[in-house]
């Protein structure tokens, strides 16, 4: 069916599904020989998964550094080992009166950069497994706090005790964290309830299709009206068009400066550029190395 495809598609996830099964439904239904997935939700969580297939699987590293938008809803007054409501209760505590000035004045102090400590119940890696599968054990594993950026909230509604808002953030934020962090500030705690992403590395769920809409356009033999072309799917990198001289280097493996590529190849600090042929199809993933004035090859399309 689509073993010979290469592209993104971008899935609308249901909820109480893995990211992995996800996959496995996606492959099925393509017949694809490899399909992956850029970023994991949790199983409860919905919304924009970016799913790579075939040769589109060496690209999943570019979309997981993207930025992301969640819609969130935190329920006030009860924490939990796993931030989220899923988890067994630590501690209630009764939550505290608060106007929606106060509310959105403490969630204002979220915005910006911060160190964020990771949860133990997360698919963060420790000598091979998972921090989820040390926690369930009883031998939890804490990692050290790491940057995020949180570049805006905003609150959409506001029905004490859950509240429900927007986040934009950095890759790596867990908005799990986030909420509890935020019920600590409100002195009751808290937990996450709900989770759906909105958006992911410039993509929107808007332009997404849902399994089950993926299966019907399978019996209408229109699947390809879901994929997203490899040099597409790169939407935010610098692009630059390969003449044959070019092309014959790159499938070559000959090393590349910047008079390979462009006379005015990025200088400032290093960079990624994707090279396309005369038929907008990609032939590589280049990264700019200012200390060598030269491209380091990423990935390339034979």
């Amino acid at each position: 069916m689509m073993q010979n495809t290469h592209g993104i598609i971008l899935i609308d996830k249901p909820a109480n599904i893995s990211s992995a099964q996800v996959v496995s439904r996606l492959k099925s239904i393509l017949k694809a020989k490899k399909a992956g997935h850029a970023g994991t939700l949790d199983p409860f969580a919905t919304g924009l998964m970016i799913c790579c297939v075939n040769r589109a699987t060496r690209l999943a590293r570019f979309f997981l550094s993207g930025n992301k938008t969640y819609e969130a809803v935190l329920q006030l007054g009860v924490e939990t080992d796993t931030q989220d409501f899923t988890g067994r209760t630590l501690a209630s505590h009764e939550v505290p009166a608060l106007t929606g000035e106060k509310i959105a004045a403490q969630f204002e102090t979220f915005e910006g950069t911060f160190q964020q400590v990771p949860p133990v119940y997360s698919a963060l890696k420790h000598k091979g497994l998972p921090l989820y599968a040390y926690a369930r054990k009883g031998t939890p594993v804490q990692k050290p706090a790491r940057q995020i950026v949180i570049s805006k909230i905003h609150l959409r509604e506001i029905s004490l005790p859950l509240i429900r808002f927007e986040v934009s953030c950095s890759a790596g934020t867990y908005v799990r964290t986030l909420c509890a962090d935020i019920g600590r500030a409100f002195g009751c705690g808290g937990h996450l309830k709900e989770l759906r992403r909105l958006k992911s590395s410039g993509f929107t769920v808007e332009d997404a299709v849902t399994l089950e809409a993926l299966e019907k356009s399978k019996d209408r033999g229109d699947l390809k009206q879901h994929v997203i072309p490899l040099a597409t799917s790169l939407k935010d990198m610098a692009e630059w068009r390969a003449d044959p001289f070019l092309k014959e280097k790159i499938l070559n493996g000959v090393p590349l400066n910047m008079q390979d590529v462009s006379p005015a190849s990025p200088a400032a600090s290093d960079d990624l550029i994707k090279i396309i042929d005369d038929h907008k199809e990609l032939l590589a993933v280049l990264e700019y190395k200012k200390e060598r004035q030269q491209y380091d090859y990423c990935c390339v399309f034979n």
